[in-house]
């Protein structure tokens, strides 16, 4: 009998937090409600007592921190090429423009030394991203900021429990933004957080997440600025309580599923392939994903074929990102390929591995030997 289906990804959700759903359901209270309140204020615990706000997507959070920040129409933001579209969207979104910065080839993250470059008297912020859970240098990354006058909106999509210098990303800096995505180390099913400096931002948040409602008794209400449709469900934050108290022993899943990749990966046989592995991060990264970056011109087949082949052999794989900056609506902005040589190859050549906690090392061996094995086949002599 031929081995199950192993998905790239997949959340583990308890029978706990099914049946609080179900209790959610029965109250009658849906939408955002106390479960909303429970949730803020667990989130606010982890992140050192910080204010803390749910939204209904990690990309709303961004939104609405730029918006928070005044950054809008004439202003510029710095940001990187490999990320989810989302990340410079916003920025188009708010009306301002990215301006992207090739990445460190080894970390696959933006590369700071090339930020004051990029610079100009538009500039109002940076927005880094944490690229499969591995931080930023957020030492160099503030030194920059606030001698140069910007604001930073931490793209920490997927860096949730990861930490910096010992403390937890979310418990320093300035607006980080966390997405509960199906995908990443915990889920509300669909939601994310925004991280605030002050009360002052976290009422300004709500507004923005509400249509700009501010209610002052039960019959009146007033509208300062121009809000969306961006609240979380009680559904959903029940989902995140019950996933919150599992996240150090996901996370701790993650990091051993991310060592037997390396053990077997590092074994002659496959390191011959010339496969580039992501930096052995144990102490900082929270392992939301394990990528390779395939070394070019070196194998008789593309990446999509040997993705077809993977899933062909039961196991998916995934691609995470094509480069921002060609996709048509940054090229109709100037972008072109070559502006980034380093961004481009990784984005040409990287390949997502599957990596959830209900994984096995017996999966990971599989994963490596069915990878290594297409590899080996289609060498070129």
């Amino acid at each position: 009998m031929s081995a199950p289906f192993l998905p790239l990804t997949r959340p583990t959700i308890d029978e706990d937090t099914i049946a609080g759903v179900a209790d959610v359901l029965r109250s009658g209270w849906i939408t955002s409600g106390p479960k909303v309140k429970e949730l803020e204020t667990k989130l606010s615990e982890h992140c050192g007592g910080r204010p803390v706000r749910v939204f209904n997507s990690g990309t709303c959070t961004m939104e609405i921190a730029l918006r928070i920040a005044g950054i809008g129409p004439g202003h510029e933001v710095i940001t990187t090429p490999l990320s989810w579209v989302a990340t410079s969207n916003v920025i188009l979104e708010v009306g301002a423009r990215p301006v992207f910065v090739d990445i460190d080839p080894i970390t696959r993250n933006l590369d700071l030394e090339r930020i004051e470059a990029a610079i100009t008297p538009a500039t109002r912020a940076i927005l880094p991203v944490d690229l499969a859970g591995l931080p930023v240098d957020r030492d160099r990354l503030y030194e920059i900021a606030r001698r140069r006058g910007l604001r930073v909106i931490e793209d920490a999509a997927q860096s949730f429990g990861s930490t910096w210098q010992g403390r937890r990303i979310g418990a320093c800096g300035d607006f980080v933004s966390f997405s509960f995505h199906p995908n990443k180390n915990i889920t509300t099913i669909e939601g994310g957080a925004l991280v605030l400096n002050d009360e002052r931002e976290a009422k300004l948040a709500e507004q923005y997440r509400l249509q700009g409602v501010v209610r002052t008794g039960p019959d009146s209400m007033e509208v300062e600025v121009v809000g969306g449709k961006f609240n979380l469900t009680d559904v959903a934050a029940r989902v995140g309580l019950g996933q919150l108290p599992h996240l150090d022993a996901f996370n701790a899943r993650r990091r051993d599923l991310a060592r037997a990749y390396f053990e077997l990966l590092e074994l002659p046989g496959a390191r011959a392939l010339g496969l580039q592995l992501p930096p052995p991060d144990f102490t900082q990264t929270n392992w939301h994903m394990f990528q390779v970056v395939l070394p070019e011109d070196r194998f008789s087949l593309r990446r999509v074929d040997l993705m077809t082949k993977m899933q062909a052999a039961g196991i998916g794989t995934g691609v995470h990102y094509p480069a921002i900056h060609l996709f048509g609506v940054y090229r109709r902005l100037g972008w072109k390929d070559g502006d980034f040589p380093f961004a481009e190859r990784v984005c040409r050549n990287i390949l997502t591995l599957p990596l959830f906690p209900a994984m096995t090392r017996d999966d990971v061996a599989r994963v490596v030997k069915t990878l290594t094995g297409i590899l080996q086949t289609h060498l070129k002599s």
